[in-house]
């Protein structure tokens, strides 16, 4: 029955993501914010809500750091394998090659982000702590914060050669807010029961909390996201799909600072296993590759569905789960 939970809470998922990209894409053309904008901010703040309820409930409610802290790392990782799902599914013009260099921003952002994440996870109970919070928290929220605002200064900034034929001019604005808005409370309403699931069906494996809030909860509230992001890749919207998904992990990220606020036990990064640094280490060199692919821009791919640098980052993320696995009860 627990399955049969799970499939029908997906499904709802599927159908409601995939409004949330059309929809999304209107607002960007309607609203002349662009796709990459409103991807980084709007659509990855929304399909990024159940990993922020998750969090809360993990951090304040049943009080598992673990979980917490490995649901968000988690899903970081599994939004940078999705553009090797970006990749594959997009022809044989290697996806990086289909969007603006504007994109080396957020990524170099998480890049902060996460090394701020990293040394706190390092540091442990020797880092000084504000109150019951760490000193990461309120630095965490000033890089999101900043983040954004340069974005929306180089998205603004940036020069389109002609202008673009509408896509939208059958959708009024209005229409286009409300059914986004209709789409956001069915995949938020429906990935609030995921994590949920999740956790029962991770009861049955005997595996560990970093390791379930890492592969199986982060799958769960990452969901969401990988509907979206094939949903924009069908609608030829590359910019919003890699928008999505770069937003997704600075959003993420900034998760862990709420989570450290409702945590009372102390600086949440100092409460959970160090194990989570090789999650950490896994989501800094798929970033590398990323860069390096936005930077070089393959023209081409090789005899696989994947391009070089996408498909490292799926050895990356497999290659981190195996040794997660490996090291769970160390």
């Amino acid at each position: 029955m627990t399955w049969v939970l799970f499939f029908a809470t997906a499904g709802a998922i599927i159908y409601a993501g995939s409004r949330l990209a059309f929809y999304g894409d209107a607002l960007a053309e309607k609203t002349g914010l662009g796709r990459t904008w409103i991807g980084l901010v709007l659509v990855a703040a929304t399909t990024s809500l159940p990993e922020l309820i998750t969090g809360l409930s993990a951090s304040a409610v049943f009080v598992v750091p673990d979980i917490a802290v490995g649901n968000v790392l988690g899903a970081c990782m599994l939004n940078l394998v999705m553009v090797a799902v970006l990749d594959a599914v997009g022809g044989r013009i290697p996806w990086v090659a289909r969007v603006h260099h504007g994109h080396v921003l957020p990524a170099g952002f998480g890049l902060l982000l996460l090394g701020l994440v990293g040394a706190g996870l390092g540091a442990g109970r020797s880092l000084p702590s504000l109150g019951w919070i760490s000193p990461i928290t309120p630095l965490l929220f000033g890089g999101y914060l900043l983040a954004l605002r340069l974005a929306f200064l180089h998205e603004r900034g940036r020069e389109f050669p002609g202008a673009r034929e509408p896509e939208y001019a059958r959708v009024p604005l209005r229409k286009a807010l409300v059914r986004y808005g209709t789409a956001a409370a069915v995949v938020i309403a429906a990935a609030m029961f995921l994590p949920r699931l999740g956790e029962e069906l991770a009861r049955e494996t005997g595996l560990g909390q970093a390791l379930v809030g890492t592969l199986l909860i982060a799958w769960s509230t990452t969901l969401p996201e990988l509907v979206v992001v094939v949903s924009a890749a069908r609608l030829g919207a590359a910019d919003l799909a890699l928008g999505n998904l770069l937003g997704s992990v600075l959003f993420n990220l900034t998760i862990l600072a709420v989570d450290d606020l409702v945590y009372t036990g102390g600086p949440l990064l100092a409460a959970v296993h160090q194990n989570h640094l090789v999650t950490v280490a896994a989501i800094v060199l798929m970033y590398a590759l990323l860069l390096v692919g936005l930077s070089y821009q393959p023209r081409r791919k090789g005899l696989i569905l994947l391009s070089w640098d996408t498909g490292a980052i799926v050895l990356v993320y497999l290659g981190a789960m195996g040794l997660s696995y490996l090291l769970r009860g160390a």
